[in-house]
Formats: structure tokens, sequence, C-alpha cells
């Protein structure tokens, strides 16, 4: 598929296949990773509009892009313009090049605080938040959707006009309803009409996990790029391939296991030097648990993993599980 150059703003995307922003996932180690193979994009953790909570660990750690390669997207929540203003602009003061606004998650914490995927019951607001964000900075500022509140109330395609009136140089839509959650299957017409509505590149997005659904999703919706969350959790890989598969037609040979251990192993590094030892551990343990999903022995594995107090006791295992999946240690 001959597949045009994707732009936000003045930044030229390398490939048309972006890591979606996932809280508690889509940290830095997890975004270098992807980058590194393949991903054209990657988008921060959602960071809160509300300054004041900035010293907490988390929001130092979200709002850390140490090493991290152009352009930088940083996503930010909220309710409230002026202060989704001025956290869009103390993130171009920290080195964000791209904004990206939140108004897709569906999560109850988020909604219940009028922010997320809540603000699409508002288009009023909606459009003060953009409008706002987007005098704020001189920056990009792209923004994040669903399809709408609820199955009655599917006003994507309005968000999506009032999103190109405000300013806002690209779109990604999740085709599901905040009410959907994460359940059912994503349908992509909407995301259809609104890449027929609107001149700013779309991203589609939801339930894409291979390369020939990301070719279809494309195909179907007329989309500019495809957005990846949950199938990569687990195969940072994804990304290579879908943009092997978009480029050439082919597909790529599934990964060795060995090299699966290497990135695997890679992984760990990262996440025990940005966290440190304790949280590092801990954190780790939810990756191990998706890299390993679909392995031989893994669910056994799982369970002793998780009891794993140290960040070498953790390398040794996945080292020593590696090599009995290699020797045919591990029954199917």
């Amino acid at each position: 598929m001959d597949q045009a150059v994707t732009r936000i703003g003045t930044y030229q995307l390398a490939s048309p296949v972006i890591l979606a922003p996932m809280a508690g996932v889509t940290d830095l180690p997890f975004r270098q990773l992807c980058r590194r193979l393949g991903a054209g994009l990657v988008v921060s953790e959602m960071v809160t509009s509300d300054v004041r909570l900035w010293n907490s660990r988390k929001s130092r750690q979200r709002l850390d892009h140490t090493g991290e390669s152009e352009p930088r997207s940083v996503q930010i929540a909220g309710g409230d313009a002026e202060m989704m203003a001025e956290a869009a602009r103390m993130n171009e003061q920290l080195g964000a090049q791209i904004i990206d606004i939140n108004m897709g998650c569906p999560a109850k914490k988020v909604c219940n605080k009028a922010a997320g995927s809540a603000l699409m019951r508002d288009e009023k607001l909606v459009g003060e938040i953009l409008e706002a964000v987007v005098n704020a900075v001189n920056l990009p500022v792209t923004l994040k959707i669903r399809t709408g509140w609820c199955a009655e109330k599917r006003n994507g395609l309005q968000i999506a006009r009032i999103a190109e009136a405000s300013g806002i140089q690209a779109l990604a839509v999740h085709g599901r309803t905040r009410t959907q959650l994460y359940t059912g299957e994503a349908e992509y017409d909407s995301i259809a009409a609104i890449k027929q509505a609107i001149g700013i590149p779309v991203f589609a997005n939801g339930d894409i996990d291979s390369p020939q659904k990301a070719l279809a999703v494309l195909q179907h919706t007329g989309a500019d790029a495809v957005m990846i969350g949950r199938a990569a959790q687990g195969r940072p890989w994804i990304f290579n391939e879908i943009s092997h598969f978009l480029k050439t037609g082919e597909l790529l040979p599934a990964p060795t296991l060995d090299w699966q251990q290497s990135i695997l192993q890679e992984h760990l590094q990262a996440l025990h030097t940005f966290y440190g030892e304790h949280q590092g551990v801990r954190i780790a343990r939810k990756h191990v648990g998706w890299y390993l999903q679909t392995l031989p022995g893994a669910e056994d594995f799982r369970r002793r993993f998780n009891q794993l107090e140290c960040s070498e006791q953790q390398r040794r295992n996945i080292q020593t599980f590696f090599t009995r999946l290699l020797e045919g240690d591990l029954a199917a």
C-alpha cells in the first residue's frame, strides 16, 4: 500500500503506525522501545492538567522525556479550559513538542471529574478547551476522542468539526463510545465518516492487532495512520510488523524466541533503571505477563515471577524460562 507521509504540524512521522497513550503503560521505557521497533509516533501517559499535583512521583515520571526521540507528544487531561491551557504551557517549557488532549479515556475516575470522554457530552466546553490550549502554546495540538458518549449520542463527527475549527492539527478516534469501555467490537464507519468530513489527519484506533487488520482499517476508513494500544502490550515489535506490511504487502517472519527474550530483557533493564529497584520490579511484573501470555508454561512461571523482589532475580528467571522453552522443556 502506498502510504502518503503523515504530518502533525511541521513534524513528519517516520511511519503511519502510532503508539496510543495508555495510563500505566506508555511510560518512557516503553515509548523508547516502541520507537526503536517502528512506531512513527509515541504519546505519553495522560498527565493531569492540575499542575499543583505535578510534584508527585507519578507525575514527575510521566513528565520525564530524557533521551526521548522527537517529536515528543504529551497527553494532558482535565475539564477546565484555563487549567488545560496552563498545563499545555508548562509542558511546552518541559520539552513537549506536541500537546495531545484526552477526550477519549473511558475510565470512571477520569470521567467522574468531567474529563476524558465525559467531555464529549458538552460540545460547548469542548470548543472552549480546544481553543484555550491551541492559543496557549506554539506547538501543534492533537485530540483523542471516541465515537461518542453512547450509542444514542454518537457525536464524534460534530466534535471532529469543532476540533478542526479550533485549530487542532490531528485527530485520533477510538471506534467505540464511552459506555462501551473496551467491550464489544470497535466500529470503523464512524471513523470513515469523520475522515470524509474534515481536512486534518485522522488516526484510526481500536482493536487493531495485526498487519492485515491495520491495512483493512486504513482502507475502510481512509485514515492517515493507525493507532495501536493494547495490541502493543508485550508485543512492541507490532509496529515494525505493520509498517513493513503496509510498505511491501509482505508479512515479516514471527520473531524468534531468542530475539523476544533480548527485547524483554532490554525492557526489564530500562524499567529497573528508570523506576529504581523497588518500583521497577513491581512494574516489570505486568509487562512480563503480557510478553509471555501466549507461551507454554507461562501461567506457572508468572505466579512464581510475581513473588520475586529483586531485579537480578527477575532477569535470571526470564533467562531460565527462555532456555527451557528453547530446549523444549516446557510443554505447550
